[in-house]
């Protein structure tokens, strides 16, 4: 299987060098979200070209790179609509030239009403939020039909996608063959619900099936009342089932480290083969 890591945990720098960072590692992809890794890009509505796109996808190409997905999360139900249309335009563009990059997809979650905080609000949880969800990624499907672009939608616990079902939800409302699913159990995990994170990845397994494209991969302990993230292998997921059933599931899709410190990544990469060879 393929391990790619989301290359801004690496920090801010030149293309070259974040690819050259993910190789030394042994990393086969990256996610790769442009305002936050690669210095002097904001990824915003104009700044996108073919050659630019091709420019990158080549860089990372030279060290034997996948650029898995484009990160372009936004917030879909932001109280600033003109913040909203700005960031429906960037993953439009996105969208355009993502061929162009050779990458898989084009990412992101659902939001929330909390705005920029991106956490657990009530209004999260109404027809009203499913319904402003839908109306827009109903659009970037079309856009994504357009270009044959592709689509991947994520959910989490503080999000309007709150559990796997509601996004299974979304995209089947969607019905459009341009979008799939990203699994993050982590992000679908807090205090209350932890212990059953098995069972919510098998719930994800169920839903979703071969339209699962990308795992994060993270790992967490429990510091109080919250869940606090972790180096990939020194924390409480349970690797042991979770990666048998991705291997034997979902044999193509890439396994992304995402929020691991670059001090960690050695560790972790390591850690993950040595499970995969266990399977």
């Amino acid at each position: 299987m393929k391990i790619g890591v989301r290359v801004h945990d690496f920090g801010k720098s030149s293309a070259e060098e974040l690819a050259k960072k993910a190789k030394k590692i042994g990393f086969d992809g990256v996610q790769l979200v442009l305002n936050k890794a690669i210095d002097g890009e904001t990824g915003l509505p104009g700044t996108l070209s073919k050659e630019k796109a091709e420019y990158f996808y080549n860089v990372f190409k030279n060290e034997g790179i996948d650029i898995c997905m484009l990160g372009a999360y936004f917030n879909p139900v932001h109280s600033d609509k003109t913040k909203v249309d700005t960031l429906v335009k960037k993953f439009e563009e996105h969208l355009k030239y993502q061929n162009d990059f050779h990458a898989g997809y084009v990412g992101s979650e659902t939001g929330s009403y909390n705005d920029d905080k991106w956490t657990y609000n009530p209004l999260n949880r109404t027809e009203k939020a499913f319904n402003e969800v839908l109306r827009i990624f109903s659009h970037l499907a079309s856009v994504a039909e357009e270009y044959d672009g592709k689509i991947a939608l994520e959910g989490a616990y503080g999000h309007c996608m709150y559990e796997p079902k509601q996004l299974k939800r979304l995209v089947d409302a969607i019905g459009s063959n341009r979008v799939y699913y990203t699994v993050d159990i982590y992000n679908y995990l807090d205090i209350s619900n932890y212990e059953n994170q098995t069972k919510i990845f098998d719930e994800c397994l169920d839903l979703f099936g071969d339209r699962i494209v990308i795992y994060h991969l993270k790992d967490f302990v429990v510091e109080g009342e919250k869940l606090v993230q972790c180096c990939i292998g020194k924390g409480m997921m349970n690797y042991d089932y979770i990666l048998p059933k991705i291997k034997k599931y979902s044999p193509n899709a890439y396994l992304v480290f995402e929020g691991s410190k670059p001090e960690d990544m050695e560790f972790s990469y390591r850690f993950i083969q040595e499970k995969l060879k266990e399977v």
